[in-house]
């Protein structure tokens, strides 16, 4: 009985998906001409001749801002930038045809070339980018959502990441700060700004760099990633870049991750997707060891 159902409702969606996918294909061939969402760079994972192409990374952000300050700060060789337009579609539940219907997801499948399987990806790193606000997280899970209902093995194999921004930046002027150890590590760099500046990523951070670079530094939170100037962007998304993987705990979980996070969007859901995709931190200095 539900044998039959399924295979009832998968021949329906197949012969929904015939139609649909031709007239994807046809857009996707425009998209591909002039996919403006994408500011594409100059060596892909796809590569296989050049030897820098694990390093090959798109950043998915959202608005003009953010795709503003990362497309001018970016490795034009290395990393390349898709906007959204607001928040994407909500995918929990939907089929395969809404990624061909939905221009957004239309243009975000055909710049990873992925309609065919992973083989062609573009890029080793798919980056989320998004604001550090609630917004941002929301956006983050929509994305992750869509990749997780059409493209788990982006996600299984490791490619899908969120780019970690800081929260606050804390500077003193060198001649306030009283720290001896502070100053000498910094004029031990041969740096001779007339601000010392450090970018906390968390609350503790902060309380640290407060406690360095005392009597009273200036603090700045960045409620955005478009408040963030192309100069200091460019240090977060640099050799410094520190970003989390999102990773499958098991392969049959995706069915269920989904429907408890995506089907109502309650607050214990949205934290028991938080929780459930591990997240790991991705460490600068792992990825030197591998590439040696």
């Amino acid at each position: 009985e539900v044998m039959m159902q399924k295979i009832q409702e998968s021949e329906k969606e197949r012969k929904a998906m015939a139609g649909v996918t031709k007239l994807a294909r046809e857009r996707a061939k425009k998209a591909n001409l002039h996919n403006r969402k994408l500011r594409d760079c100059r060596i892909h994972y796809s590569d296989i001749k050049n030897d820098r192409k694990e390093e090959s990374s798109i950043f998915i952000t959202e608005g003009d801002s953010a795709s503003g300050s990362i497309t001018k700060s970016r490795d034009v060789n290395t990393q390349a930038v898709f906007s959204l337009r607001g928040k994407p579609l909500n995918t929990f539940g939907l089929t395969k045809k809404v990624v061909y219907e939905n221009e957004e997801f239309n243009l975000l499948q055909a710049a990873l070339d992925i309609e065919e399987g992973m083989d062609t990806l573009r890029y080793n790193k798919v980056i989320v980018a998004t604001d550090a606000d609630v917004d941002g997280m929301h956006i983050r899970l929509l994305i992750i959502t869509f990749f997780l209902q059409f493209f788990p093995e982006l996600i299984r194999e490791g490619h899908v990441y969120v780019l970690q921004t800081p929260l606050f930046r804390v500077r003193n002027r060198r001649t306030k700060i009283r720290n001896k150890q502070v100053l000498a590590a910094e004029d031990a760099k041969g740096k001779k700004s007339d601000f010392i500046v450090r970018y906390c990523y968390s609350e503790e951070e902060r309380v640290n760099a407060i406690r360095e670079l005392g009597p009273d530094p200036e603090i700045t939170r960045f409620k955005g990633l478009g408040e963030i100037s192309p100069e200091e962007f460019a240090g977060f998304i640099g050799p410094d870049i520190r970003l989390e993987q999102v990773t499958l705990h098991k392969t049959d979980q995706v069915q269920k991750l989904l429907e408890y996070y995506m089907g109502k969007n309650t607050m214990e859901r949205q934290n028991f997707i938080i929780d459930n995709l591990v997240i790991e931190e991705d460490r600068p200095e792992e990825e030197e060891d591998l590439m040696d």
